[in-house]
């Protein structure tokens, strides 16, 4: 059956397009749009007028995209997170995508978008030994730790990384002082509930981490469905020459790709916490996340 995920994250809307059978899927065509929907509202609870254009137009290239599949509206999922489940909003933009697209959107949870990044990257990682996948979002971020019998515990925060932008006033540098207030305000979101949580190996899922790939190999990263580990010291020193970069150095950065320009030193800042609050020794990429778990739902 040809399928078409549709995920309006908070700052990058995903489309994929697969053809799906019991076991395995075949990636037919895949592309994203840097729409920023959280942007200029997300911490008001309401999505920003320009951001919801940003959105209708996005929206009218993938279902122009999925008709040139021939991909039946009934098979379109289409699903928000962490920008719409807080926008007051939230329901006149569902309404507004259905009247002109007629296409059904749904809005996860946190919990569920966690255990539907869980079963993507499950769809290529054995958890042989116990691990911590970090979905770096533009609302929120998820945690989830899993072994070979399953999810032991899952988390989504509201750490990602347009939030904490805007909650910091458009920062272009990021001094210690700053870093070190970022760091106390994941703590705060954090709340304790990682206490417990510890793992060898920290699975980056898809996202930021494609973009540190780049930075470090100096190459594009292809997607196959092989899970890449990122030499840690090479690792360390691009997150922390992210965090201590301006602006216009990102800017002139070829491998850093235009969506993360602003934000990658927020991105950064996260994966230096995470890899401290869990004890994480390696990092895995792994090419499949939230839209390819959908698929199976």
């Amino acid at each position: 059956m040809r399928k078409a995920i549709i995920d309006m994250g908070t700052n990058t809307f995903n489309l994929l397009v697969a053809d799906v059978d019991e076991r395995s899927f075949k990636s037919i065509y895949s592309t994203k749009e840097p729409v920023l929907l959280g942007m200029g509202g997300i911490n008001d609870n309401r999505i920003a007028d320009d951001a919801m254009a940003r959105a209708m137009l996005a929206l009218q290239k993938f279902t122009k995209t999925c008709d040139a599949f021939e991909i039946d509206r009934e098979n379109i999922r289409a699903f928000g997170t962490s920008a719409l489940r807080g926008a007051e909003n939230a329901c006149a933009f569902t309404a507004k995508v259905k009247d002109v697209f007629d296409v059904d959107v749904s809005i996860i949870s946190g919990q569920e978008e966690a255990n539907f990044i869980y079963q993507g990257v499950k769809l290529n990682h054995d958890f042989a030994s116990p691990a911590v996948i970090m979905d770096i979002g533009g609302g929120s971020s998820e945690f989830i730790h899993a072994n070979a019998n399953g999810i032991m515990q899952m988390h989504s925060l509201d750490i990602g990384v347009s939030r904490v932008y805007q909650q910091f006033d458009f920062p272009e540098t990021y001094s210690t002082e700053l870093q070190n207030a970022i760091f106390s305000y994941f703590d705060q979101c954090e709340d304790k509930a990682m206490d417990c949580i510890e793992a060898e190996t920290l699975i980056g899922a898809s996202g930021s981490f494609e973009t540190f790939y780049e930075m470090i190999f100096e190459k594009k990263w292809e997607v196959n469905r092989e899970v890449t580990e990122l030499p840690m010291s090479e690792l360390r020193r691009i997150l922390n020459w992210s965090v201590q970069s301006n602006q216009t150095e990102r800017n002139k950065h070829v491998w850093i790709t235009q969506i993360r320009k602003t934000m990658l030193p927020i991105a950064a800042l996260q994966v230096l916490w995470a890899l401290n609050r869990i004890k994480a020794s390696r990092v895995i990429l792994s090419p499949y996340s939230l839209k390819e778990g959908v698929l199976y739902e």
